[in-house]
């Protein structure tokens, strides 16, 4: 018996939306129970929060799409400020109107342009008598826009007199938005965690077609064995998944096992777990790079670049300016201002270098005396290196001297 129903879908398309989600039926029932039908009023502002990988942006936009409803999905952190969010918003609209042939880039400097504008592109019939959805993924970012971006959406069905929804997806909990002059309250959503239960049937649903699913079922159930008290990352497991299952089933493909033969699979995949167990979140080498380091049986410390934040430790400031300092001058000029607009612009090295850091790192940072004595000792590890003479004017120069895989090792 179908979890999902709704007397404004047809029970097929229900039915396909319900395989594409597994594990999150009772989530989208309810979203479906809010939307309610195309051309009914949804609730203003909906806000949906979990940790990573608990499949919020996943489920939004296979709900949206898989019932074409109309809608335009922004990632709050590209659009990092308010013309740049407001201005893809209105883009995006565009290409939902059956009527506009080509988009192109709308500018828009403030809300209240936003709403005469948002008002014109909504005009169509098509989209007057249905809801149209605006999500904003990674909603934290709107924290950090002028006051009033945060309030306007969460009224946005009032102020513009229209059928639209706004969806906001955030990694934390609605308390850390509220602002202090109060606001309207969105519907709230939790998406708790995946259980163990939850990943292994998520994770079995990609069983190759050459292998059983029983045979895929009871590598993932080893996988999960081994990674989930350190890992309930669903896409970081469907990567160890995909990395690690040649070599699970090279007994099988050279003749020396069968597929329910679970000790001699299991003997042979055990220390290339135990491998990647010491890399696990961090990237360091890439697919074919770990594929090759199994081939030859090699350890992960043989590869450059590989772990370099455990051989120098650093304070926290000084990675986030060892950063900086990379960035500074080894990023073309061009791009800058583009990177890092927010900081007051110069063209002194130094001052450029904080400015960088100030960019990257995300509460605020004093320039005082202990930042200074931070970038003279990374001079002094030879991390850093002081270009041109001592008495020059403008302030003292830095170039910095490791290379980009140091900097990804120090990065993580």
């Amino acid at each position: 018996m179908p979890n999902l129903e709704h007397p404004a879908y047809p029970a097929a398309t229900l039915l396909q939306l319900e395989s594409l989600v597994p594990c999150r039926e009772s989530q989208v029932s309810l979203l479906l129970s809010i939307f309610g039908e195309r051309q009914h009023f949804s609730f203003p502002s909906i806000f949906i929060y979990g940790h990573t990988s608990s499949g919020k942006t996943y489920v939004m936009q296979t709900l949206l799409s898989t019932l074409q409803l109309p809608h335009v999905f922004v990632n709050c952190m590209e659009c990092f400020t308010s013309r740049l969010l407001l201005e893809e918003i209105l883009t995006q609209l565009q290409s939902c109107s059956p009527e506009t042939e080509q988009t192109s880039q709308v500018p828009c400097d403030t809300f209240n342009d936003f709403v005469r504008l948002f008002k014109q592109a909504v005009a169509t019939q098509e989209l007057r008598d249905q809801t149209l959805y605006i999500v904003l993924d990674r909603a934290e970012q709107l924290r950090e826009m002028e006051a009033n971006i945060l309030p306007a959406f969460l009224r946005l069905q009032e102020l513009t007199d229209r059928n639209v929804t706004v969806v906001l997806l955030s990694e934390i909990v609605w308390e850390l938005f509220r602002p202090n002059t109060g606001c309207f309250e969105p519907f709230t959503l939790y998406f708790p965690d995946y259980s163990i239960g939850h990943l292994q049937k998520i994770l079995s649903q990609n069983h190759p077609p050459e292998y059983s699913a029983d045979f895929y079922s009871a590598y993932i159930n080893i996988l999960l064995g081994v990674f989930y008290m350190v890992c309930r990352d669903l896409k970081e497991l469907q990567h160890l998944a995909a990395l690690n299952f040649s070599k699970y089933c090279e007994p099988v493909a050279r003749g020396e096992a069968n597929e329910r033969d679970s000790r001699k699979l299991w003997k042979n995949i055990e220390p290339h777990l135990k491998k990647a167990m010491q890399t696990v979140y961090l990237r360091e080498i890439s697919s074919s790079q770990w594929e090759h380091l199994q081939h030859d049986d090699g350890e992960p410390g043989q590869l450059k670049g590989l772990s370099a934040h455990t051989h120098v430790e650093l304070p926290y400031y000084s990675k986030f300016l060892l950063i900086a300092a990379y960035l500074a001058s080894y990023n073309p000029v061009r791009t800058d201002k583009r990177f890092f607009l927010k900081i007051y612009w110069t063209e002194n090295i130094l001052f450029l270098l904080l400015a960088i850091l100030y960019s990257i790192v995300d509460n605020r940072v004093a320039p005082t005396a202990n930042i200074f004595s931070q970038i003279t000792s990374l001079v002094t590890l030879q991390l850093l290196s002081t270009v041109g003479h001592n008495d020059q004017l403008d302030g003292p120069r830095y170039k910095c001297t490791v290379s980009l895989d140091f900097i990804r090792a120090v990065a993580r």
